[in-house]
């Protein structure tokens, strides 16, 4: 895998374009090299991993097929060393900001935000929920400390070791990070604007079991101000339903508000929507423009399921979808990863 910088000049020559380096697009990288098409992939994102990586990468999953337990970040670094073998090239920290048909219309004009121009075969569209920012926390003088003391996401989570913490947010994130936390950080308050959260029931009744036993703080109220001091946060003032005020002291603030999701682009693109998802077939998933495909949470169809599982084997369809758009005239062959010479040849595991 190469992560190839934006530059000027002609276009670059491409059997597909993916948009998107989250789990899905990786995938799709992988279920793509299998049929001897090679990919580029653009994402607006610094790292490939979307928000596996950007949010969550501590956060356990349970339901990749033959792993009882994974870490959203392993799970990337996973799928990284299974493309690897393809050689697919990496444009990141750019936005696909242009999607036009060539005259003739077998063939893609794409351009980015920095510059970067291919001439593609084919585009799939992998962009998760679209272009995503965290909500952030709205009160004075936040916006000074974001990334040093008011955070987003945890990227390290050792950093917060022995420190006092505030988390704001009722969802898993916040709930995720208040257990673990309990464990490392030398006060843990978590602050919810009302008493039901989003979260996991048995998530919840932990913390609550944890507060109950004095380990961690909960307040049912929303932060209405910053303490600041020597230009330093040192606490937030949260105020109860009952408009009741309490002093936090506290050294780091983790708002966990969830994301506010945007398709940006890609609603421009002439593309069939039905509530900000792309409309596919299920045979391809192709979207109503032929030659653009969609796979993982930026697409729907009836019994549509937003789950990682579920992206895999849309990116499978896809790329035999892709294949036959290339090359209409060619007769496709299913071929199996464990019998196919040329297959290993191509993941590199043929016998020599």
């Amino acid at each position: 895998m190469t992560d190839t910088s934006a530059t000027a000049g002609a276009a670059i020559v491409a059997d597909v374009v993916i948009i998107g380096a989250g789990p899905c697009g990786l995938f799709q990288v992988f279920e793509l090299g299998l049929l001897g098409l090679k990919a580029h992939v653009v994402d607006t994102l610094a790292a490939a991993g979307g928000q596996c990586t950007e949010l969550y990468p501590d956060k356990p999953i349970y339901d990749i097929p033959a792993l009882p337990v994974c870490g959203a970040q392993e799970l990337i670094d996973r799928l990284q060393a299974q493309i690897k073998p393809f050689a697919a090239e990496f444009h990141l920290g750019q936005e696909v900001v242009s999607l036009a048909r060539q005259p003739g219309g077998r063939r893609f004009d794409v351009a980015t935000s920095a510059g970067t121009r291919f001439d593609a075969g084919a585009v799939i569209i992998a962009g998760g929920v679209g272009s995503f920012q965290p909500r952030r926390l709205v009160v004075d003088g936040a916006a000074d400390f974001e990334g040093s003391q008011i955070h987003y996401r945890v990227r390290d989570a050792a950093a917060f070791a022995g420190q006092r913490l505030l988390i704001l947010g009722g969802g898993d994130s916040a709930l995720d990070w208040t257990l673990a936390f309990a464990e490392t950080a030398s006060q843990v308050t978590l602050a919810h604007r009302r008493n039901e959260f989003r979260a996991a029931p048995a998530s919840v009744a932990q913390m609550q079991a944890l507060a109950g036993a004095g380990r961690i703080r909960h307040l049912t109220g929303t932060v209405q101000s910053l303490e600041i001091a020597h230009g330093k946060v040192t606490g937030a003032l949260v105020q109860a339903p009952d408009g009741s005020t309490e002093a936090v002291a506290c050294d780091h603030v983790l708002a966990f508000f969830g994301l506010h999701p945007k398709l940006g682009p890609i609603a421009e693109w002439g593309l069939e929507l039905e509530k900000k998802a792309l409309k596919v077939d299920t045979e391809k998933f192709q979207t109503s423009e032929p030659g653009i495909f969609a796979v993982g949470d930026i697409n729907t169809y009836p019994g549509k399921k937003k789950l990682i599982l579920s992206g895999f084997h849309e990116a499978a369809l896809a790329a035999f979808g892709v294949q036959a758009w290339l090359y209409p005239d060619k007769k496709q062959f299913l071929q199996y990863t464990t019998t196919s010479p040329v297959m290993q040849k191509r993941l590199g595991v043929a016998e020599s």
